[in-house]
């Protein structure tokens, strides 16, 4: 941490300056700071005022180093994040543009990067999905879960379809449990016995229920149809979840 000797000089020409009543002597940023009032002396040492909170003065880049590292690489520390960083700096010390400096140490810091590397597969390209040129030819699905239960069923959750062309809505109670087929079936009831089948449905349920729920849907159409694999491939063509 600094001592005395490493601001002494700053001490001195702020000293100077604070007699002279002039900030002509100091250069950008020390001189946009010196105007706002933002620096103050205590027991010889130099501190910058923020708003609810105060730091020391670093002038020595031998001491930003170990600012730096002691914020963020040591063990007990445990690597922050950015934020989090920041906020130990900031009641810690203070020099000019610290906090670029800071978002630069540790996006280039090499222990972070190989720790933070994604492991998963990479997200999938974004599909572009026609405009609708009809009614409930496009409907997107939403679950909303959490609700108090309510109703003969006690149901807890409400299933929200949306028809793309028209922006009009229903709202389906079912239970948050409910599975593929049992959305299935809410949705053969509601939907496509009012409306007709759908060309798109689009969901963000993840791809087991999506591969369970279009072929439910086309059991319920024909009940003596069967699948093959290559069949149901075919089917998801028109489902995008």
């Amino acid at each position: 941490m600094p001592n005395k000797k490493s601001v002494a000089y700053y001490y001195n020409s702020f000293k100077k300056i604070q007699e002279s009543r002039t900030g002509s002597q100091l250069e950008e940023p020390w001189l946009r700071a010196y105007k706002d009032n933002k620096f103050f002396l205590v027991d010889g040492l130099f501190y910058h005022r923020e708003t609810g909170t105060s730091a020391l003065t670093v002038v020595d880049r031998d001491h930003i180093s170990l600012i730096l590292q002691g914020c963020h690489d040591c063990p007990y520390v445990g690597h922050m994040s950015e934020n989090r960083t920041k906020e130990r700096v900031a009641s810690t010390a203070w020099w000019p543009k610290w906090g670029q400096e800071l978002s630069e140490y540790i996006i280039t810091f090499e222990r972070c990067q190989k720790a933070n590397r994604k492991n998963g597969n990479k997200y999938g390209l974004l599909q572009h999905i026609e405009e609708p040129k009809h009614p409930w030819e496009t409907i997107n699905l939403d679950w909303v879960t959490g609700l108090v239960p309510a109703g003969k069923e006690n149901y807890n959750a409400c299933l929200i379809i949306v028809d793309s062309f028209s922006k009009s809505m229903r709202c389906l109670p079912c239970q948050k449990e409910h599975k593929a087929m049992d959305t299935a079936l809410l949705f053969w009831n509601n939907i496509i016995s009012t409306c007709g089948v759908p060309k798109i449905i689009i969901s963000d349920r993840d791809p087991k229920f999506t591969l369970e729920f279009g072929p439910t849907c086309m059991r319920c159409l024909a009940p003596s149809l069967h699948f093959t694999q290559l069949t149901i491939q075919k089917q998801m063509a028109w489902l995008k979840g």
